[in-house]
């Protein structure tokens, strides 16, 4: 029986019978995400390395598990049923069996596509240096299990294939590698660590007609491009996978080196409350404004529609 994905369906849509570019502002925990879906964003991009940092705390260093990046997947693509997730599944969590399953995991959980890539398990960050890839041989086969995944569930998961060959065998064996992938099974490819906009244009042109992914990281090895640029160069998919985490990081570092220093946080209180103590009035950045971003109403009018009274005395 297949695995009916709104989602999934929308994104391979919006890849195949459409030549509107893409953009997913990278999301590492519930709160970016429903940022992201209230100013409107149609999908969304779950960061390996954000997981690695909002949920553990960690560089990412292959520290993340299969079941730590399916559960913070699932819990993204539940959000909001049909804005299309990708997410970053790593090398697959092991050889052609556990790929097959992890990538099964990611589809039951609402995953619109993901993209697999040909780092050696004990993989890292493909902005930092010293990184190690398997030959081509097993790359594909992860692709093919992938593949199989999606088919056995009848899914309509994009898959994308990336590469993090450039930096260590050059742009011909990375080309060689995509190519490969998307014989075996891949929708799409990704170049990571693309070094200049001629190196960009080459690798779309190199790949045509299969779309093009590329990330675009504050501080990485790509240089940074806006929408209309990107779909000048060929690309189809831009993802920004650190935006919210470094926006988040700068604003705690503020608000912490406010607190450490004066011993009070005053960003999001009224004059009012400041002086004599809250009554539970929304102000900016508020609990109650969070709540509310995070469906506070909706909870509370389900609850009333379905009979409940968890909610009949307020909230």
């Amino acid at each position: 029986m297949a695995v009916i994905n709104q989602a999934a369906a929308r994104l391979r849509a919006q890849l195949f019978e459409s030549d509107d570019l893409i953009v997913c502002p990278g999301v590492q925990d519930g709160l970016s995400a429903r940022v992201c879906l209230q100013q409107g964003f149609k999908n969304l991009y779950m960061t390996g390395a954000g997981t690695a940092i909002s949920l553990l705390g960690m560089p990412d260093l292959g520290l993340t598990t299969a079941d730590d990046m399916v559960r913070q997947a699932s819990m993204l693509s539940s959000l909001d049923r049909s804005v299309p997730l990708i997410a970053d599944i790593d090398t697959g969590f092991g050889g052609p069996v556990m790929v097959s399953r992890t990538v099964e995991r990611y589809i039951l959980g609402g995953v619109a596509g993901l993209h697999l890539e040909d780092q050696v398990t004990t993989k890292r960050c493909g902005h930092l240096g010293g990184k190690e890839m398997v030959d081509v041989a097993t790359f594909v086969s992860r692709i093919r299990a992938a593949r199989e995944a999606r088919e056995r569930l009848g899914s309509d998961l994009v898959i994308i294939a990336r590469t993090d060959a450039l930096q260590s065998m050059g742009f011909d064996e990375a080309l060689t590698r995509l190519k490969a992938a998307v014989e075996a099974g891949a929708d799409a490819a990704f170049l990571e660590g693309v070094k200049d906009r001629e190196q960009m244009a080459k690798f779309t042109k190199a790949m045509a007609p299969t779309p093009c992914l590329i990330n675009l990281v504050p501080g990485g090895l790509t240089p940074l491009v806006n929408a209309k640029e990107a779909k000048e160069l060929g690309y189809r998919i831009v993802i920004w996978p650190c935006f919210a985490m470094t926006h988040a990081y700068l604003a705690y570092q503020k608000a912490a080196k406010e607190l450490m220093e004066t011993g009070a946080v005053t960003a999001g209180f009224t004059e009012k409350q400041k002086g004599e103590g809250g009554n539970g009035e929304q102000v900016p950045g508020g609990i109650r404004e969070l709540f509310e971003l995070c469906g506070l109403s909706e909870c509370v009018e389900f609850d009333e529609k379905m009979g409940g009274q968890t909610f009949s005395k307020g909230v």
